[in-house]
């Protein structure tokens, strides 16, 4: 995905957030969080897919925990890759509280992201994190809960293809609610302050 693709579908995402929650809200996070605030948007309540080891999943699984949840696929050149590795980046840097932290990747690729695909990903970046992977429909199913672009793009040969693909992730607190919107190329420290800031004791 090229980067002014992405920084578009991530400002459009992120303006899309703050109509939904009026200037007010959002002024009196800023300080808190760096990321955008989302807290009390209407979409990202819902995920029931399979993952890696081809159990059922939705996000009541993940209660208890600070979920990051990023939708991609496991052929991405850069943005996947980069996004994964600085969350089990920012996770072992959190030390205990890290256990705290859920990394979940739902593939936009299903055709291509096999189980065994998404198990030897995932075990790349961090054994705990969770890979999800559903029918077509059930993709788009998800993809539109979280207000998440995707779509096949022809390569140069024939059969070949990449994704196009909103570049972020969403940040949902221990409660399963959905609370930020985290661009991507926003940088490991300013993620670690967010996780820190809605591990804290409320």
């Amino acid at each position: 995905m090229n980067s002014r693709a992405c920084w578009l579908l991530c400002a459009a995402l992120a303006l899309a957030g703050c109509d939904k929650l009026g200037s007010p809200n959002v002024a009196s996070s800023a300080a808190r969080f760096q990321g955008v605030d989302i807290t009390g948007a209407e979409y990202g309540k819902r995920l029931a897919l399979t993952d890696q080891d081809g159990v059922a999943r939705t996000l009541a699984d993940f209660k208890g925990k600070v979920t990051v949840v990023f939708f991609g696929y496991t052929q991405c050149p850069d943005v996947c890759p980069t996004t994964m590795a600085e969350l089990a980046q920012v996770k072992k840097t959190l030390g205990p509280d890290g256990e705290r932290v859920q990394g979940v990747f739902v593939t936009v690729d299903p055709d291509r992201d096999t189980p065994a695909v998404l198990k030897s990903y995932m075990a790349s970046f961090d054994p705990s994190f969770i890979a999800l992977r559903g029918t077509a429909d059930q993709t788009a199913a998800a993809a539109k809960e979280f207000k998440v672009f995707y779509a096949k793009v022809p390569g140069t040969t024939e059969g070949s293809y990449t994704v196009d693909h909103t570049a972020g992730s969403y940040i949902l607190d221990a409660e399963g609610k959905i609370r930020l919107f985290v661009r991507y190329g926003s940088g490991a420290p300013a993620l670690a302050a967010d996780l820190k800031a809605l591990l804290a004791p409320a």
